[in-house]
């Protein structure tokens, strides 16, 4: 199976047209004020409306507003939710779009809880636990918290970049990859050239591995 690549933070029009024509599935766009890589709506509608056809924009909220959300999708063409705070699935269902759960991982976390109250997500988003940040961290988390089986895809993120993605793949197979600082040369500014080198990598372990 292909792994598929999420990235995520991105806050300029050529960096997100970039990624998307080397091979990326997703971007990310970060509706989160605190974070370094949050969007406006004019940005988000200028990423959005430039990018080429079969990429999927992953909208990032953090215990937002029902308000401010369909405000943005009123606005904004997103086809994926991606909840990185508190949420209850209740919450997350009255978009009417497919949506995300982001998990940050501890020792005792319970996945096949999770999996069970989120069970009509897209996805669990699986990302290093930070008692400050919501994310975007660039910490990697254990790997041997994540279950050999889920009924739910896994998008794998937290302290990725291209020298660990093959054995993120290896190790976890995940669904998905989801990078963000590991691919920056400044947070919220995406390199091009370790977008690149992160998506071969990936693309090089799925050879490997099939």
């Amino acid at each position: 199976m292909r792994t598929r690549v999420k990235i995520c933070g991105f806050t300029r029009v050529e960096e997100a047209v970039y990624a998307a024509h080397n091979g990326a599935d997703a971007i990310g766009l970060v509706f989160y004020p605190p974070s370094p890589r949050n969007v406006t709506l004019e940005q988000a509608i200028n990423i959005t409306h430039a990018l080429p056809a079969f990429t999927t924009v992953v909208a990032l909220f953090v215990d937002e507003s029902e308000a401010i959300i369909r405000e943005v999708l009123k606005h904004v063409p997103i086809d994926c939710l991606q909840f990185h705070g508190d949420e209850p699935a209740s919450a997350c269902r009255i978009y009417g779009k497919r949506y995300i759960k982001a998990i940050r991982m501890q020792a005792n976390t319970d996945i096949a809880q999770l999996t069970e109250h989120y069970h009509d997500a897209a996805g669990l988003l699986l990302d290093a636990y930070h008692a400050d940040a919501k994310g975007g961290t660039g910490h990697l988390f254990d790997w041997d918290l994540i279950p050999e089986q889920c009924a739910l895809p896994i998008i794998l993120a937290g302290g990725l970049d291209e020298t660990n993605a093959k054995q993120a793949i290896r190790t976890v197979r995940p669904y998905a990859l989801d990078v963000s600082s590991g691919v920056e040369s400044s947070r919220g500014i995406k390199d091009a050239s370790k977008v690149a080198a992160f998506i071969q990598q990936v693309n090089e372990s799925d050879r490997e591995i099939t």
